[in-house]
């Protein structure tokens, strides 16, 4: 048997040519951007080091007139941690990002976030003319971590929630999904639902009736959804525990009324976490855990707090999973692991029905993002 080499920029020009066959009357469709991408040739837009902003509308391209980016949760903890929680410091650090990678790729996390805008041109060839009109207000659900992104001005940032106004271009590939903007639900708290709205999907599907399921960070954006969507699948069943930092988030979620036990500890400490969670469970650990934390060093924690045999969902972006991977090894824990894919089909709906018909999901969510 033979041995065939893989030319990445052959795997490139395929990719456009099947789209080509398939476009008749188009030279070139580009569907997953690669030809935005600089360094190195040949690379998939989300990891290359930087992609071509130039904000001219290819033929199977949307042109996004940009009003707000929704910055990662880990991505803008570690750019505060970074410069400074200044707003300036922070704006700078920000454009130093874009103008040097094309795109809102933190360096250090990894991570992205997500926008929303209003659809200024779509190509002739995109497959979204029969769907999108110029003018449209969208959500992309794709990261800012693959998104072509120029910033001509950041006029305001919440340092509270990492939203951030701007005056930019941004470029959605023809294989990029979005959500219309709805028209009853404030613009933050919308950004803030599409953000995450990958954690609760997947939390519908992991989630059974009478588990005991474990939420790490359980007050952030994610964690709440989390809550609220677990709490769906437990029913009356089970036992839903969230872990928070300190006394004052943790009043907060308590508050929510969805955890039957709400926690305080550190998740940077394991051994601290493991005790504080067996002085209410004894030996019966969870069969599932949720790790929604914005800072690194919690994967052993989750790992420590979960049944052999049990599943943890690593939503946060701040994982390492060479360290969750080595760190179960190391502690002779046999638990699945999953990683944080924010898509799930249906998930922005799912999402925006959750915040519809959660009255207190909604009040907490509209606190955060004033």
């Amino acid at each position: 048997m033979g041995i065939t080499s893989c030319d990445p920029l052959g795997i490139e020009v395929a990719l456009m040519l099947v789209m080509l066959v398939r476009g008749e009357l188009f030279l070139l469709l580009d569907p997953y951007g690669l030809q935005r991408v600089l360094e190195p040739r040949g690379a998939m837009p989300q990891p290359a080091w930087k992609i071509d902003n130039t904000m001219t509308c290819g033929a199977d391209e949307v042109l996004i007139a940009v009003e707000t980016l929704n910055i990662d949760s880990a991505s803008f903890t570690q750019i505060k941690q970074e410069v400074g929680s200044d707003e300036i410091a922070v704006a700078k650090r920000m454009k130093e990002i874009v103008d040097q990678r094309g795109k809102h790729h933190n360096p250090v996390t990894g991570s992205g976030g997500m926008l929303i805008g209003r659809v200024e041109e779509i190509g002739p060839a995109s497959s979204k003319r029969a769907e999108l009109q110029v003018g449209d207000r969208i959500a992309t659900l794709v990261s800012l971590s693959l998104t072509p992104l120029r910033i001509d001005k950041i006029t305001h940032i919440e340092l509270g929630t990492g939203q951030v106004d701007v005056i930019g271009k941004a470029i959605l590939f023809d294989r990029g999904i979005y959500a219309k903007m709805p028209d009853d639900l404030p613009d933050r708290v919308a950004l803030a639902v599409f953000d995450i709205c990958g954690a609760p999907a997947q939390t519908a599907r992991i989630v059974k009736s009478g588990q005991t399921v474990i939420v790490l960070g359980a007050g952030g954006k994610s964690g709440m959804m989390v809550l609220a969507q677990a709490r769906r699948n437990l029913g009356k069943t089970g036992r839903l525990i969230a872990l928070e930092y300190d006394e004052k988030s943790a009043k907060k979620v308590q508050e929510l009324g969805y955890a039957d036990d709400v926690l305080v500890c550190d998740a940077q400490n394991p051994v601290e976490t493991l005790t504080t969670v067996q002085e209410v469970v004894k030996d019966q650990l969870a069969e599932v855990t949720i790790n929604c934390v914005s800072v690194p060093g919690t994967e052993l924690a989750s790992i420590m707090v979960t049944k052999d045999r049990g599943l943890i969902y690593f939503f946060s972006m701040a994982t390492s999973f060479t360290t969750a991977a080595l760190g179960a090894e190391g502690l002779g824990k046999d638990v699945d692991m999953m990683i944080g894919n924010g898509y799930a089909q249906g998930h922005a709906d799912l999402a925006l029905h959750l915040i519809r018909t959660e009255p207190a999901l909604r009040a907490a969510y509209e606190q955060k993002c004033n």
